[in-house]
C-alpha cells in the first residue's frame, strides 16, 4: 500500500468498527439466524454457525440470546425468515464497493442501498460487476513484532494459505474460507492470536484515494454500513487514516 502503513489502515478500520458497537449485536443475531437454518443448529458440524458464534461470544453477546438465535434458524423458535442479497457497485475514483445484506424486504434494501450510493457520489452495478476483484477466504492481521519466522511455520503447518508480511512489520494470514476457524483456532493454542480475524472478500489490488476523496469515500461507506439490512461491506479502496 504505496505511501500507506498497512498496520494503522488496519488499526483505524478497527477502531471505526468497535465505535459502531451498537448494532452489532442486531447483525450476528441475524447471522447466526440464517448460518443455523441454512447448515442446521450444531456449530461443530456448521462453520458458518461456528464463526457467527465466536463472533459473538467475543463481543459478550449473552449465551441465552445466542441460544434463541440458532432456534429461531433450525425453527425451534418463530422468527424472521432473512434473504442473502450482495449488492456491487463503485464508490469514489472508480472504487470496488461488495455490500453484503440480510433482509426480510428486499425492495426496502436495494432501495437504501441505492440512495446511499448516489447521495455519496457512488453508483449501484450489476451483478458480477466488482465481485471478480475480490477473494473469499480467511485473513488475519498480526502486529508488527510478532516473530515472522515462527508464524510461518505455525500457519502453514496448520493449513495457511499464504503468509505476507508488510513493510511495516504487520503480519497477514489468508486461509481458504471453509479452513479459517481451524487455521485460528491451531494459531491461537500455538500463541498467536490475531488483532483483526473474519472471512472476508479480499480485494486483489487497492484503489489508492487521498484527500477529499478519501474522506467522500469514507462517508459513502459509513452510510451504507448504517444501513439496517446490511451486514458487511468490503472494499478496494486504500485511504488515509484521516479519513
Amino acid at each position: 500500500m504505496a505511501g500507506h502503513s498497512k498496520w494503522a489502515n488496519i488499526q483505524h478500520r478497527k477502531g471505526r468498527q468497535d465505535a459502531k458497537r451498537g448494532k452489532i449485536f442486531t447483525r450476528l443475531i441475524k447471522e447466526i439466524t440464517v448460518a443455523a437454518r441454512m447448515g442446521g443448529g450444531d456449530p461443530d458440524m456448521n462453520p458458518r454457525l461456528r464463526l457467527a458464534v465466536d463472533k459473538a461470544t467475543e463481543n459478550n453477546m449473552p449465551k441465552d440470546n445466542i441460544e434463541r438465535a440458532i432456534k429461531r434458524g433450525t425453527g425451534d423458535l418463530e422468527g424472521v425468515n432473512y434473504e442473502e442479497i450482495r449488492y456491487e457497485g463503485y464508490g469514489i475514483g472508480g472504487a470496488a464497493v461488495i455490500v453484503d445484506c440480510l433482509t426480510d424486504n428486499r425492495t426496502r434494501t436495494v432501495a437504501d442501498v441505492r440512495h446511499a450510493f448516489a447521495k455519496h457520489g457512488g453508483n449501484l452495478g450489476t451483478d458480477g460487476s466488482v465481485s471478480f476483484q475480490f477473494k473469499h477466504c480467511g485473513q488475519m492481521f498480526f502486529a508488527p513484532g510478532t516473530s515472522e519466522e515462527k508464524l510461518l511455520e505455525a500457519a502453514l503447518d496448520a493449513g495457511a494459505e499464504d503468509v505476507v508480511t508488510a513493510d511495516d512489520g504487520s503480519i497477514e494470514v489468508t486461509t481458504g474460507p471453509h479452513d479459517f476457524a481451524a487455521v485460528k483456532a491451531a494459531l491461537e493454542k500455538a500463541g498467536f492470536k490475531a488483532e483483526v480475524a473474519d472471512v472476508v472478500m479480499k480485494p486483489a489490488t487497492d484503489t489508492e484515494l487521498a484527500g477529499e476523496d478519501a474522506v467522500r469515500m469514507q462517508k459513502l461507506l459509513d452510510a451504507l454500513e448504517a444501513l439496517d439490512d446490511v451486514q458487511e461491506v468490503y472494499t478496494n479502496a486504500a485511504m488515509d487514516e484521516a479519513a
